[in-house]
């Protein structure tokens, strides 16, 4: 598996996925991903999730806190793989099969 590339966390909160992954994902069910920044070396970290659950109306980011530059960010790289996996898989995000469907 030595061939598996992998993604800095600060590329991938560069690009926006953080934000997204927050913002539409974890956010409104009480959590986050929280980044990490090493003030000595920079380096970015994944730090773990914060959970607040127990909070009924979830997560926000303070509008100050948004960049829509991210937000086109991760939508140009969703469209740029959408049409293959169409047409490779008949899906864009991967189906769940029900319990007892046959494959």
């Amino acid at each position: 598996m030595s061939d598996l590339k992998r993604m800095s966390v600060k590329e991938f909160r560069e690009l926006g996925l953080l934000q997204e992954v927050n913002r539409q994902v974890l956010h409104p069910c009480g959590l986050a991903l929280e980044v990490i920044v090493d003030t000595e070396t920079g380096e970015e970290t994944f730090g773990g999730v914060w959970d607040f659950r127990d909070d009924p109306e979830g997560l926000i980011y303070r509008d100050e806190d948004l960049d829509a530059n991210k937000v086109a960010s991760v939508e140009a790289l969703t469209a740029s793989k959408k049409l293959l996996r169409f047409e490779r898989f008949g899906y864009v995000i991967q189906p769940i099969k029900k319990l007892g469907e046959i494959t």
